[in-house]
């Protein structure tokens, strides 16, 4: 690494920290068991108010899946005491904004405010929290919805189609494998009594965090939480099903989709791997998260440089670790090749980039500047309210704890070129490996 970059680096993540300080994390847990977590940011008068709660479509199974996103829509379909529509009525009416979303492993519901506005955010959540109203012509409406969503997403999309095919393929026994959306034959026939037992039973204040941050003081948080959230009875919920025992290391999989509507080819290749939730000691999942980025982190890294800019055989090539899950997960790796019959050979490159991996132990320079583009990504996400609020939110979903947080970068910065070979000869190996191929009808390899 030259002088002139060690500075600009250094220079540029002193910048970026002084913006965005890490705050003291302040935690309380009610007496019905909901854990309230408050990160003071008083840089604007503006607070995020984000409801976890610890399900998601991992905890499904079928012929439910997709019930933690239909109960999704319906949490904005009116309480026992408001009707349809007047929940987000009354968030605009204050220049607010919410949403939701439904991810593996937990249910997330937001809103972000004006500071002295946000106590009608946990007012509205506590009443949605025990006094849904599931109302059947609602429910209808709703699954109408969700089912042409799935349409426009996945039955429009080759691309869509082909991943769903793949993720299936490629987690083999773990929940993991089921779409968030569903499957479209158990979308056809939910009911509304799916969603009723699916709140009863996971909606619960011991199996949800309400994280708030922005411009607020703990202490007063707490006292809005106990108001609201107070009165919600306590109750136990289920416990989250494991999927941990399952093989990680099944063999070499493939799976190959030809399509009619497919325009051009496309190739996945994934690795199972663990998580930070899952894996033996941290130092693991970091050492993938740095070899993911080694790989596809920016312009420089290997792959756009080697397959694209370089030897040309691919117009586009990226590669993804997700360490903040609940179960195992996947190191993956995706590519479009320049030339439609050059599957074959693009999969080769692909795989002795990974090779190299286990092979040669990265540069210090390659190292340090893996490490600068890690640390700029983490801090720009703390610099929002929003993005503090998600970070804390994911770590306490997947059970891997909001403390982790505070140990990213010592982490990061303790990852050595021989963590990343380790790791790689350890999980990166051919019995973890799954290959998927989309290719469009007329296509030569098909």
């Amino acid at each position: 690494m030259t002088l002139l970059y060690r500075c600009a680096a250094a220079l540029l993540l002193a910048g970026l920290a002084t913006a965005a300080e890490a705050a003291e994390i302040h935690e309380h847990e009610l007496d019905n068991g909901l854990t309230v977590l408050v990160e003071e940011d008083h840089r604007a008068g503006v607070a995020v108010s984000m409801l976890w709660y610890h399900v998601g479509a991992s905890y499904e199974h079928r012929p439910i899946t997709g019930v933690s996103h239909a109960l999704e829509h319906m949490m904005f379909k009116g309480t026992e005491q408001r009707d349809s529509g007047e929940f987000s009525r009354l968030i605009s009416r204050e220049g607010g904004e919410h949403n939701a979303f439904t991810a593996r492993d937990y249910t997330a519901y937001y809103e972000m405010l004006a500071a002295d506005r946000l106590e009608l955010a946990l007012e509205l959540e506590a009443e949605r929290m025990h006094q849904l109203a599931l109302d059947q012509a609602a429910f209808e409406r709703e699954m109408q919805v969700i089912r042409e969503e799935r349409r426009q997403r996945v039955a429009d999309s080759p691309e869509a189609r082909a991943f769903e095919r793949f993720n299936a393929t490629a987690y083999m026994a773990s929940p993991y494998r089921d779409p968030i959306i569903g499957w479209r034959h158990d979308l056809a026939r939910m009911e509304l009594a799916d969603l009723a037992a699916w709140y009863e039973r996971w909606y619960a204040p011991a199996n949800a965090t309400l994280v708030v941050v922005g411009d607020v003081e703990p202490e007063a948080i707490f006292d809005m939480a106990e108001r609201h959230f107070g009165a919600v009875p306590a109750r136990a919920a289920g416990s989250p099903p494991e999927g941990r025992e399952i093989d990680t290391a099944p063999g070499k999989r493939q799976v190959e989709l030809t399509l009619d509507d497919a325009r051009v080819p496309l190739l996945y290749l994934a690795y199972n791997a663990p998580s930070l939730a899952t894996a033996e000691r941290p130092r693991d999942a970091y050492a993938l998260l740095m070899a993911a980025e080694i790989l596809d982190g920016g312009s420089s890294a290997r792959l756009p440089a080697r397959l694209v800019r370089g030897e040309g055989i691919a117009t586009s090539a990226s590669a993804s670790y997700s360490a903040v899950v609940r179960l195992d997960t996947l190191f993956s790796l995706v590519a479009r090749p320049s030339d439609a019959s050059g599957l074959d050979g693009l999969a080769e490159a692909l795989r002795a980039e990974v090779r190299r991996l286990r092979q040669e132990p990265v540069g210090e320079a390659e190292l340090q500047r893996a490490v600068t583009r890690l640390m700029a990504s983490e801090v720009y996400e703390r610099d929002a309210p929003m993005g503090r609020a998600r970070q804390l939110g994911r770590l306490e979903a997947t059970g891997i704890g909001w403390r982790e947080r505070e140990r990213f970068e010592a982490r990061i910065r303790a990852v050595t070129p021989a963590d990343i070979q380790r790791v790689a000869r350890r999980y990166l190996q051919p019995e973890r490996l799954t290959i998927g191929r989309l290719l469009p009808a007329d296509d030569g390899e098909a």
